[in-house]
């Protein structure tokens, strides 16, 4: 297993983003794994050569990234993406009375294809590149609102199936998590005005040409490097993405 020390000096006053992105790096390689509890204050701050303020500025900032999670009088640990805890975060769509539910997801497509030069370069990968490509299609309330096409590069999910992909038991970036290593920390989200294609008309029950909200996301990992492209069609008649700055909330 590495294990990451090394860290140029800097000026007091930025000396703990050194320490943080040192850390990220350990996370990185998974030195410290979703779900595990990293090392002590006392221990990180000797290993870093820095003060006990100085770490626990670098801990304080990737908590609030929800890299990283407090438990009062156990530690702190690596985040993992719970349904309970995250989902909400990344999932944003919410009927109209301000109801929410988790969806019902259902895989309807899955194979290998090869990166478009756009897709290519939202994924800062090579054109031509081999992607994982698969279609979610996401029920609320008994009735399909939502289908998800989505893209992964292979060299970062080495080994999916559609059988591990249609089997996973917890959310898609759990999945990501638990089985390769990968810790979304943040997305970056376009929305537009859609239209509804010919294979998605009968799923949505829209007709063909039908404007829906059209939704580009590119997910990054705790070291900024994209690692999935999604491109969402929704049916808005009845439900809205919903977006907030408000801290008390599970969207932001």
């Amino acid at each position: 297993m590495s294990t990451v020390t090394a860290m140029p000096t800097s000026p007091g006053g930025t000396r703990y983003k050194e320490v943080k992105e040192a850390m990220l790096a350990a996370l990185t390689v998974q030195e410290w794994k979703g779900g595990e509890v990293i090392p002590s204050e006392k221990k990180l701050a000797e290993r870093f050569g820095v003060s006990i303020g100085t770490l626990r500025k670098a801990i304080d900032e990737l908590c609030a990234e929800n890299i990283l999670i407090r438990h009062q009088g156990l530690g702190t640990f690596v985040a993992m993406h719970r349904r309970d805890r995250h989902f909400f975060r990344y999932f944003r769509v919410t009927r109209r009375d301000g109801e929410r539910t988790y969806p019902v997801v259902t895989l309807i497509d899955f194979r290998r294809v090869k990166a478009s030069p756009a897709i290519a370069a939202r994924l800062g990968i090579d054109d031509g590149a081999r992607l994982y490509s698969f279609v979610n299609a996401l029920a609320l309330h008994e009735k399909v609102i939502m289908i998800d096409h989505i893209m992964l590069p292979e060299t970062l999910f080495p080994g999916l199936t559609e059988s591990t992909l249609r089997s996973r038991q917890d959310t898609l970036y759990n999945f990501y998590q638990d089985a390769f290593g990968i810790n979304v920390a943040g997305t970056d989200e376009r929305l537009r005005v859609g239209r509804v294609s010919e294979s998605e008309s009968a799923i949505l029950q829209l007709d063909a040409g039908s404007a829906v909200m059209e939704v580009e996301r590119v997910a990054y990992s705790i070291n900024q490097k994209p690692v999935e492209y999604r491109l969402t069609h929704i049916n808005t008649e009845e439900y809205d993405f919903v977006a907030s700055t408000m801290k008390n909330g599970a969207v932001t």
